[in-house]
């Protein structure tokens, strides 16, 4: 059999199921009332652990409580809750090589986290890392040794970027194995016998892979790979190899693996070949500009081709998170854009994004939010300089926090854009944290500021684009899943109702089988066909 998660319309609520092979029977194994997330299996491979909340319809406590549940796939009447957990931000679980502690990860904020030690028979739980007040510390992934002594991590710790470091279990010792770097550590993966450990490097937005022989700690293994990013290492079991999907401009996410011992890279798929030749696909161009403050930001340009005469047209692509981060990989059906209809396009990293530092990090939280839109807004001045650009013709939009950046923008700068398009976006942040699911709020408010304080709530609501929406006098086109547990529909109705009174051109797509984003083909497909003509009428004109 194989297990599965399943939601339903893009509630996020899901659930588990074994599938039988054998037969094609599907059997429930999670409680429907909860939202089932981050399976974990043991190393036996007999059971897996994951994380069970109450959604606010089914809500009882009063505060929110994450249960921590193992379950056997073969027999469901053995699940049973291992312990009980304060808050809704726990995750990156690691059990210990003979499945009797499970290591994981308390997020509080994407600056503060804290590494835990659960004994599997008794529940008991130790806080592995210490709390800092004055310097909040981060850890990111965690893994047992081979011999169980110690947890490999990466961690922020006295560093403005992500190491990579072993933590001793005995003597609490820290061990910094990636000591001399100016970019984060994203991901690492040790090898079943413990002798070799793999970890990627995200040097501005590009993937790095550099492997360490662990008995001593050197380096024997940088291989050479495309411009892009990197994802899911995995480990043989036996052999010294390693596997991981590599995606750039011109290749989906292609599955490679590389011998550490022989130095040997090996390519598994060509998915490029598939009915489509990308050769002629556009790639990315680092770009930095200043901003108001003097701080260098940058993002990613793909020109439009030169077969089209004259300054293009750009759409401005704002990521979401806001701790999110554009990467320069595959860009899919975003190429059509590019090859065929002759626009520019730009995906900035605004302040608050992750992979330029910690203090980068906070420089839009709280007080601060409007900064990061500030920084589009010297980024418009930037643009101006572009001799291949068409300033005048420029759409922004994004999805998320993207969503409201693009919102932002339209009030702020609203002589600077052509159009703006709003995909789950917030127009409110005083009804967004009122009404997002409960397990998510908490985080949230340490990023955007909490809306019970009567002071930031009145902050909240002087920048918030819904407060603003009369200086929307440029086309809008929102996007909406109805079943959105992280940006409720509600924040969409609000801004499209608001705007409707006035004179200004709106665009509603409400997907009611969808949650945070499209995700079914049918209604990707719609979305996609919807914003070229969206943007044949009001960007190219």
């Amino acid at each position: 059999y194989f297990v599965f998660a399943k939601d339903s319309g893009g509630n996020e609520v899901h659930q588990f199921y074994r599938s039988d092979l054998t037969d094609d029977k599907t059997t429930l194994l999670t409680d429907e009332k909860l939202r089932n997330e981050g399976a974990v299996w043991s190393h036996k491979g007999d059971r897996f652990v994951h994380t069970a909340i109450e959604t606010d319809k089914n809500r009882q406590q009063a505060s929110v409580i994450t249960q921590l549940r193992m379950v056997n796939p073969d027999d469901v009447t053995q699940t049973k809750t291992i312990t009980t957990l304060p808050g809704g931000g726990w995750g990156s679980f690691a059990w210990s090589p003979d499945d009797k502690q499970l290591a994981m990860i308390e997020y509080v904020s994407i600056n503060e986290s804290h590494i835990w030690l659960l004994d599997m028979a008794t529940g008991e739980k130790n806080r592995v890392t210490q709390k800092n007040a004055n310097e909040p510390v981060s850890y990111q992934g965690v893994e047992f040794s081979a011999d169980g002594k110690g947890l490999y991590t990466s961690s922020d710790a006295d560093s403005e970027f992500l190491r990579l470091t072993y933590l001793s279990l005995a003597d609490k010792t820290r061990e910094v194995l990636t000591p001399d770097t100016n970019w984060d550590v994203e991901s690492f993966s040790l090898s079943q016998d413990g002798k070799y450990l793999a970890y990627v490097m995200n040097e501005n937005g590009v993937s790095k892979l550099t492997v360490l022989y662990t008995p001593n700690r050197k380096v024997i293994a940088r291989p050479n790979l495309s411009q892009g990013t990197l994802a899911g290492l995995r480990w043989h079991r036996s052999l010294p190899e390693l596997a991981f999907s590599l995606s750039s401009a011109r290749s989906p996410a292609d599955v490679y693996s590389l011998d550490v011992v022989a130095d040997k890279l090996t390519r598994w798929t060509s998915s490029a070949g598939e009915g489509r030749d990308t050769s002629d696909f556009v790639e990315p161009e680092l770009v930095k500009w200043k901003s108001f403050d003097g701080r260098e930001v940058s993002g990613f340009l793909y020109r439009a081709p030169k077969k089209f005469d004259g300054k293009r047209p750009l759409v401005i692509n704002i990521h979401g998170g806001p701790e999110g981060q554009y990467r320069p990989g595959f860009i899919a059906r975003n190429n059509y854009y590019l090859n065929e209809m002759g626009v520019s396009l730009l995906f900035p990293n605004v302040r608050g994004s992750s992979g330029y530092g910690k203090n980068f990090l906070k420089l839009d939280n709280g007080k601060r939010r409007e900064d990061s839109v500030k920084d589009i807004g010297a980024l418009f001045d930037w643009v101006g300089t572009q001799a291949a650009i068409d300033a005048s013709r420029v759409l922004v939009t994004g999805g998320s926090y993207g969503g409201y950046m693009s919102l932002a923008v339209a009030t702020l700068y609203p002589e600077k854009i052509a159009a703006s398009i709003d995909v789950v976006g917030i127009s409110n942040f005083v009804t967004f944290l009122e009404r997002t699911e409960s397990y998510r709020r908490d985080l949230r408010r340490v990023e955007y500021g909490d809306e019970r304080d009567p002071d930031m709530r009145a902050h909240l609501e002087k920048i918030s684009p819904l407060n603003r929406a009369d200086k929307i006098v440029k086309p809008l086109f929102v996007v909406q899943g109805k079943n959105d547990p992280r940006v409720p529909v509600t924040e969409a109705e609000q801004i499209v109702a608001t705007l409707k009174k006035s004179n200004t051109p709106v665009w509603y797509l409400l997907a009611n089988d969808e949650g945070h984003g499209f995700a079914k083909k049918s209604n990707v497909d719609f979305q996609f066909y919807s914003t070229i003509e969206f943007m044949r009428k009001y960007l190219l004109k």
